[in-house]
């Protein structure tokens, strides 16, 4: 009975002790993989570093004259994109400069349509009356109309009313002496009217000035 028991005790214990052995084998085995993982990752961070300076090393030895061509190359491509443009650029307003030069008028022919029709009315309506007064009320009735479109289009008469001479406005084309003093220098006589367009004088005033 006493020997029996021996027996299975010896067998507990044997069995203990493969447990506590294979217990030894996996920690030892775990232990080894994470040497073994982490001298892997060593690893390839030595192979990135050493491939990352010798990309470093193949820059800084790099032929300096393939830098420069690059460079020029670079610089030649941008050159190249910015004449281009630029030429589109004065494609553009050459023809639209053209284009309006030439309908520029059109503004202005419109305007002046309506006192075209007016005119070629009274030359019609001329054959059907003798009275000279009526001729004339329609002459002053299409003479204002059309001074009012010109104003509308910019135009203004230049004043010479009492005004004193001003080579900016008037061109003097007589002058006369013996006026007195008070005269002198001053627009006596308006022979033929200046205008300005948008305060840009297109015709200066024919004017006799006081001497």
């Amino acid at each position: 009975m006493s020997k029996h028991r021996q027996n299975n005790m010896s067998k507990e214990e044997k069995i203990k002790k493969n447990v506590e052995d294979e217990k030894k084998v996996d920690t030892t085995n775990v232990e080894k993989n994470e040497v073994d993982n982490t001298e892997d990752t060593t690893a390839k961070d030595e192979d990135s570093q050493k491939e990352a300076n010798s990309q470093k090393s193949e820059q800084e030895i790099k032929d300096p004259l393939e830098l420069a061509n690059a460079k020029i190359d670079e610089l030649k491509d941008k050159y190249l994109r910015a004449v281009a443009e630029f030429d589109n650029y004065r494609k553009r307003t050459i023809k639209e400069k053209a284009e309006l030069i030439l309908n520029g008028s059109e503004r202005t022919i419109s305007a002046v349509l309506p006192i075209l029709d007016d005119m070629e009315r009274a030359l019609a309506n001329s054959d059907k009356t003798e009275d000279p007064k009526v001729l004339k009320e329609g002459m002053d009735l299409i003479f204002q109309k059309f001074g009012k479109v010109l104003e509308g289009l910019g135009l203004k008469k230049i004043d010479t009313t009492d005004k004193d001479f001003d080579t900016d406005f008037h061109e003097a084309i007589a002058m006369i002496p013996g006026m007195g003093e008070d005269k002198k220098g001053k627009v006596l006589d308006c022979v033929q009217a200046g205008y300005t367009l948008n305060d840009k004088v297109i015709r200066h005033a024919k004017v006799a000035v006081g001497q």
